[in-house]
């Protein structure tokens, strides 16, 4: 009788933002989705996240899959003791209860209370509970890799492309590297490179240089016969820790020599680029009176310094103020969050007209900067529960969840107005409350590179408004306390010295 293969299937998943005064705790990941046993299967079974790509692998095995918990929270700040325990339990229990393959879907720049590297503390306690066991990684684009995370794991990889619309296919190789293995079909080794470099985050857009020709070398070679993965980290700057930053990773069958140089000509080409890695501020008057002078709609505004899906507050209003100052007409919104303001005009009803001192609610003691509301007056014109399905390229199937929803109309702009934190990546954020962005003149989207998802086909011009926010690209304005340094973006003559793993 044949025997059947245990899979445990997992998904832990936070990019935290060490500088955002937003509490990382259960109840926000409970508000994205935190799931256990067969209703995380259920719920992401027929996306097209990592988790998906390793159900539909275990399935073609006909394997016994065990999915204890597939949890994720918006971007925020540090992640509370029992949220991390909740989590990183729930999969640990399960691997104790004995398995043959674990497939996880992390993200790479989880700091919580009790670690500040939790997928290398997951992975390393796992490594504890079970020696010898095959595990598959996959990690964000923006992953903080350490070689904690490396040495715990049997392959590790990390998607291609920002926006992120390659994660099924990122959790097929990496799936099928490791049950490759099993079966004596290769022996996977990996190499890590890490540069002394803090890449801005609006600089890394796979669409764009610096990024497209690293990624291409990356693509280039996975060619190679002994090359099973090659993965190039943007890393996440804001999460102040001390492998913060860009590094390479690449995985080879057997060959650890071929590895490690292969990781440190991707690292090479990023290197020479690395001024192209930083952005350079320009002046909010000046960005939104240029939009103004503008003809072919829509045209985008990005208030990317107030970007939730990097751990921002996303009710900073300084943008949004500039924008009604100087009277642009014809802008949607989307979002800003205020759930005092929701109530306010749940009461109110459709089609009042009242006034409210809109967003500004939450100060941002890493920047010193206190909340500052916006009095506006216009008519309340829809109301929802927030609650869509992404149909974009982005989380393709995931249920979005904004609490309770509202869109405030000014006559000249209207603001879609959420209850839970909600980065603007896919239409659905303006189809669920009635607008068609693409007949909209301007669309003001709190977001960075992942508005590009949904909105690229969309938009005719893209502006980059620098406004305020925890999300900001100016990080000499962070005070970073645990950051390796010296590093590139925040120090002078720095060097890139490889000796080997680092």
């Amino acid at each position: 009788m044949e025997i059947e293969m245990k899979v445990v299937i997992a998904m832990m998943k936070h990019e935290t933002n060490t500088f955002s005064p937003i509490a990382a705790n259960w109840e926000r990941f409970e508000n994205w989705g935190a799931h256990f046993g067969k209703k995380a299967l259920q719920k992401y079974e027929n996306t097209r996240m990592p988790m998906a790509a390793y159900i539909d692998l275990a399935k073609k095995a006909g394997a016994d899959i065990v999915t204890p918990v597939a949890a994720e929270a918006m971007p925020s700040g540090v992640v509370t003791a029992d949220a991390y325990t909740r989590m990183s339990d729930a999969i640990c229990e399960s691997i104790d209860a004995g398995c043959d393959l674990a497939l996880l879907d992390l993200h790479g720049a989880m700091v919580s209370r009790t670690t500040m590297d939790g997928e290398g503390t997951l992975l390393e306690r796992i490594r504890s509970i079970a020696p010898g066991l095959p595990i598959a990684v996959t990690c964000d684009f923006h992953c903080n890799l350490t070689q904690k995370m490396v040495d715990n794991c049997t392959a590790l990889i990390g998607y291609k492309t920002y926006p992120h619309v390659d994660m099924y296919e990122v959790g097929l190789q990496v799936g099928r590297i490791v049950m490759d293995s099993m079966e004596g079909k290769n022996t996977p080794v990996m190499a890590r490179v890490q540069l002394p470099l803090l890449a801005h985050t609006l600089r890394q857009g796979t669409d764009d240089q610096p990024m497209k020709s690293i990624i291409s070398a990356c693509t280039q070679v996975e060619k190679q016969d002994s090359v099973l993965a090659a993965t190039f980290f943007g890393g996440f700057p804001l999460s102040d820790m001390p492998d913060t930053g860009v590094s390479t990773l690449v995985v080879t069958d057997k060959d650890k020599s071929q590895a490690k140089v292969t990781a440190k000509q991707i690292a090479d080409i990023a290197w020479h680029q690395r001024s192209e890695f930083i952005y350079h501020c320009s002046s909010l008057k000046d960005t939104i009176s240029q939009a103004k002078k503008l003809s072919d709609y829509p045209v985008i505004l990005l208030d990317h310094e107030d970007n939730c899906g990097s751990g921002g507050t996303q009710d900073v209003m300084a943008v949004i103020r500039e924008m009604i100052d100087q009277g642009l007409d014809g802008v949607a919104v989307a979002a800003v969050y205020d759930p005092g303001a929701v109530k306010e005009m749940q009461k109110a009803g459709v089609g009042a007209r009242i006034k409210l001192l809109l967003g500004g609610k939450i100060a941002i003691p890493s920047l010193c900067l206190e909340g500052e509301p916006l009095e506006i007056e216009g008519r309340v014109r829809v109301l929802t529960d927030g609650r869509w399905i992404v149909h974009g390229p982005m989380y393709t199937g995931v249920h979005v969840d904004m609490g309770p929803t509202a869109l405030f109309d000014t006559g000249k702009v209207k603001i879609v107005v959420v209850s839970f934190h909600h980065e603007p990546w896919d239409i659905g954020v303006f189809t669920s409350v009635g607008i068609q962005p693409a007949h909209e003149k301007y669309l003001l989207l709190k977001s960075r590179i992942h508005y590009r998802a949904g909105f690229a086909s969309i938009g005719k011009q893209t502006l980059h408004c620098d406004g305020e926010g925890v999300t900001t690209s100016r990080n000499d304005l962070l005070n970073y306390k645990h950051l390796r340094r010296p590093i590139y973006g925040l120090d002078k003559d720095v060097k890139f010295e490889f000796k080997g793993e680092n």
